[in-house]
């Protein structure tokens, strides 16, 4: 049995031409896909909270006191002034958002669905639950005791 040859110098260099190149590559592509996750992650946050103020607002705002919650006909304009005021809020989402309102005289809530802004392609995002916001607010309507 012969033992086995240590190549040297120029012979080495050879054979290990491009080892390098398939490490790195497969480092970079990991890498890229970390930064569009986290970014994807950030315009997430930043368009849940968005969404979850608009609804917020519009929600106080058809719970007013000023609006009469036994007729049909005020509850219908206040919450088509939410609904418009809310859309305005959201900028771009605002001509996506789907509103789903239940007006009672003791509370209103108000459903909000977007589909959200993707960084990642959408098997990737809707994989993860990152595909679309769906939000509910609740709140007291208000009456003068």
């Amino acid at each position: 049995m012969r033992p086995p040859t240590v190549l040297g110098g120029a012979d080495a260099r050879r054979t290990e031409r491009g080892v390098g190149i398939i490490a790195s590559s497969a480092g970079v592509l990991v890498f890229l896909v970390l930064l569009l996750f986290a970014t994807q992650l950030i315009f997430n946050l930043y368009a849940t909270s968005v969404v979850n103020a608009a609804g917020m607002d519009a929600a106080r705002q058809v719970a007013s006191g000023e609006v009469d919650h036994g007729d049909s006909r005020a509850v219908s304009e206040a919450t088509a002034g939410a609904e418009e005021r809310a859309r305005s809020l959201l900028g771009e989402y605002g001509d996506r958002v789907r509103f789903t309102w239940t007006v009672d005289e003791e509370r209103v809530s108000v459903r909000l669905q977007v589909e959200r802004t993707k960084i990642l392609p959408t098997a990737i995002a809707s994989g993860v639950g990152l595909d679309e916001i769906d939000r509910t607010v609740t709140v007291r309507t208000e009456r003068f005791r």
